[in-house]
């Protein structure tokens, strides 16, 4: 009986491979910077914990959005556009799952069990548009080495828009299999105490109802709040670590709109090309970017090579010397023989400043970047440096990328090489001060400072 859910989660998948489509999953985030466009941001979320003793959960989610015409980056979810019939939409992805024990700060009810992961989920998802809302279904399944589970999700989602307010509620029922509730609100029988029985909830079914606006205050500048409410299956309401049958939570936010303006069809944005390298630094980010320190090898010989690909977003922001750049790259990190050399993915936004009264004769810039990074492994000196502190590691962090650089073609003379620079950063990737579910609730990280060259096609 137990493989009924998966059934009916395989059927559905076959069916929705039949689809196919683009901004179609249950992600709330998703129609906030619309079809193309991208956006970066932050939320504030308040949630009232199913665990027993676990009270009120803050969480701070970074907002990094990011919508093409193939694919997308929504901070907890990333896969790819379908868009098969006119009317339909479909994504293939994956996405992060928030559900498993605090980290931070276990309660006394989970004392003596095995940690529940977060999990990854690959999805699959479509949805049709009418006039009257938009029905969306998707199935997920943990690929992650959290539950093995599997979820499948119908749904209603309406939007609406009374000037400068934008809303969207949605509704959701979600079939879970029993390996995903049994993995987060079950009891082993090696866990099961006189106060917490043996406990399996079974598979189930939950609706859910998020209630989502968006308030422009200016032309880029959104406020952001929201509210979310689910009654959760009685198999799991009946488990020794649950303490309630509902779960609710609230969030507020801001985000900044970075899509760039329509263009004729005749322009086309530039190609932008970057590679560098560069070695482990025990100095903290901020005293690199403003100089204060700038040691490098001297706890270990670990080095980082990278190639990186980005298009402008945003060019002279409000008339100002201000572009917003995209960029996406592989990273690859040097272990000096402490561990396997691996790769790492990143995915940021970076703001260049170039308004130098010396910016004529030669052109310098100053660039901020900040987005998320994967790594295959966790970097030997971040190993060292939580292990330290007793704190966890994460793959997905936050990336950092402070650079200051100057035109080749200024230093040269050559004009055809003006978009051309060299320059000095920093690779840095750090939790937020372990406030972030998504980053694995990591406090601290690690720094390389790199010399690159960056060019324009």
């Amino acid at each position: 009986m137990r493989r009924a859910p998966l059934r009916l989660v395989g059927l559905a998948a076959a069916a929705l491979a039949l689809a196919g489509g683009a901004a179609a999953s249950s992600d709330p985030y998703a129609p906030l910077v619309g079809p193309t466009g991208a956006g970066i941001g932050a939320v504030a979320i308040a949630e009232r914990s199913l665990y027993r003793g676990a009270g009120t959960r803050a969480d701070f989610l970074p907002l990094y959005l990011y919508e093409g015409p193939a694919g997308f980056l929504r901070s907890q979810s990333v896969g790819l556009k379908l868009d098969p019939a006119p009317g339909w939409a479909g994504e293939f992805f994956l996405r992060r799952r928030f559900e498993g024990f605090p980290i931070d700060d276990v309660p006394a009810s989970l004392a003596g069990m095995g940690r529940r992961e977060y999990g990854v989920d690959l999805g699959l998802a479509a949805q049709a548009a009418f006039a009257w809302g938009t029905p969306f279904a998707e199935v997920l399944h943990d690929v992650s080495s959290a539950s093995r589970g599997s979820e499948l999700r119908l749904g209603l989602r309406v939007r609406g828009q009374r000037g400068r307010l934008a809303f969207w509620p949605q509704a959701t029922l979600a079939l879970r299999s029993a390996r995903l509730n049994d993995y987060y609100y079950g009891v082993r029988p090696e866990e099961a105490t006189p106060g917490r029985p043996e406990h399996r909830p079974g598979r189930g079914l939950q609706p859910e109802i998020g209630l989502y606006a968006s308030y422009a205050v200016m032309d880029r500048w959104r406020l952001l709040v929201g509210a979310t409410y689910a009654r959760v299956p009685q198999g799991v309401a009946a488990s020794p670590v649950v303490q309630r049958r509902t779960d609710s939570g609230i969030l507020l936010g801001a985000l900044y709109d970075l899509s760039p303006p329509p263009k004729p069809l005749t322009h086309e944005r530039p190609l932008i090309v970057r590679a560098y390298h560069g070695a482990s630094s025990e100095c903290d980010v901020m005293k690199i970017a403003t100089f204060r320190c700038t040691t490098v090898h001297t706890e270990d010989d670990t080095s980082v090579s990278a190639f990186e690909v980005g298009r402008p977003l945003v060019e002279r922001l409000n008339g100002w010397p201000l572009d917003i750049a995209g960029f996406v790259g592989l990273l690859r990190h040097h272990e000096a023989g402490l561990q396997p050399d691996f790769w790492q993915v990143n995915a940021y936004v970076k703001p260049y400043f170039y308004g130098f009264p010396w910016d004529a004769r030669l052109r310098t810039r100053i660039g901020w970047g900040v987005g998320l990074s994967y790594a295959r492994r966790i970097p030997f000196t971040e190993v060292r440096h939580l292990a330290a502190r007793g704190r966890p590691t994460s793959r997905l962090l936050n990336t950092f990328d402070p650079t200051i650089d100057v035109s080749v073609g200024d230093l040269l003379g050559e004009r055809r090489l003006r978009d051309t620079f060299v320059g000095v950063g920093v690779s840095h990737r750090s939790g937020i001060f372990g406030t972030a579910r998504l980053l694995g609730n990591v406090s601290g990280g690690s720094n390389y400072i790199y010399g690159y060259v960056e060019t324009s096609f």
